[in-house]
């Protein structure tokens, strides 16, 4: 399965002078928030494939506007050809607004899915927004990452860990790619994408 995993920045490429060729063989659209969504909304209906999404911190519009034929997979664990996704959106609290949460706000989201994971006996990648403690996150607040999905990580070993938020422009130390226990852990920001089933993606990410 070829996924295009996308976050935080519109691809002129894929919006602005759309290339048709950039979502040949693609079976499946990410995103990891912080998007227009109208961009979401052009993107499934241009490629034909679903379109999957979590909510990022900057996502209170889509209350108004929200993306057309997309999925929101927040709180939910979506099977998508065999292949189950789980999505938790939202960054950590750092001001008033929706899609933050603190800590413990996020375990409890984590809790109430427990009989959902049990059920599908795990999951095979983890859609969120922000990243995970201390795997690539910031060390300001609004850029922290959450122990819980360090948590998650370790106990289901999915194969893909998904997210956004830290943009790569933002410096050095942010990685693309890392990996933690048996998890491939990719930063899309703007967009790359993924063969579900590559042994080594790392050497594959485009």
């Amino acid at each position: 399965m070829k996924i295009l995993a996308i976050a935080d920045k519109e691809s002129k490429l894929l919006w602005d002078f759309f290339d048709k060729s950039l979502l040949e063989g693609i079976d499946l659209i990410i995103s990891c928030g912080d998007l227009d969504p109208r961009y979401l909304s052009f993107l499934v209906t241009l490629s034909s494939v679903p379109v999957l999404y979590v909510h990022g911190n900057h996502d209170s519009k889509y209350a108004q506007i929200p993306p057309e034929g997309c999925v929101c997979i927040d709180d939910q664990v979506y099977v998508h050809e065999g292949v189950r996704i789980l999505g938790l959106g939202g960054s950590m609290r750092y001001k008033p607004g929706p899609y933050q949460y603190t800590e413990k706000e996020m375990k409890r989201r984590v809790r109430k899915l427990r009989f959902r994971l049990h059920r599908s006996r795990g999951f095979d990648i983890l859609v969120t927004h922000s990243p995970a403690s201390e795997l690539n996150d910031g060390e300001d607040l609004p850029h922290r990452g959450f122990q819980v999905f360090r948590e998650l990580l370790e106990k289901y070993r999915p194969r893909y860990f998904l997210h956004g938020h830290v943009h790569i422009t933002y410096g050095r130390q942010y990685k693309r790619y890392d990996k933690y226990l048996d998890t491939h852990v990719i930063n899309v920001y703007e967009k790359c994408v993924i063969e579900f089933e590559d042994e080594d993606p790392q050497n594959h990410i485009i």
